[in-house]
């Protein structure tokens, strides 16, 4: 357990370590299986520090965010999801995607369907 959970937080991980142990779950990976759900939980109810936030470079080609994009959960796609969608997009649309590709995941094939 990391250094500053709760009393209530560290039972809740023996007790998990111990019971994985007992059914044989996990062999090997107790005390991290254990110490993943703990720290989750400890997550959710906001008793972590969040971690410091990284700055993202700021450039013309990354000021539009995923949700703005003609593709309705375009960063979660797959190349061939992306490819098969572009059908029926504006050339304005493309340039979107293009730039946004090109600043983010910078995918060849994306890139290549898109005519970068």
């Amino acid at each position: 357990m990391p250094v500053g959970a709760s009393p209530k937080r560290e039972r809740e991980f023996r007790q998990l370590e111990k019971e994985f142990k007992q059914e044989g779950r996990y062999p090997g990976r107790e005390d991290e299986v254990a110490a993943r759900i703990v720290n989750k939980q400890r997550a959710q109810a906001g008793e972590t520090r969040e971690a410091p936030k990284r700055k993202k470079a700021s450039s013309p080609a990354s000021g539009a965010p995923a949700s703005d994009l003609p593709i309705a959960g375009y960063q979660h796609l797959t190349v061939a999801q992306i490819r098969d969608k572009l059908g029926g997009l504006s050339a304005a649309q493309l340039r979107r995607l293009r730039d946004y590709e090109a600043a983010h995941k910078k995918r060849k094939g994306v890139l290549q369907a898109l005519g970068a």
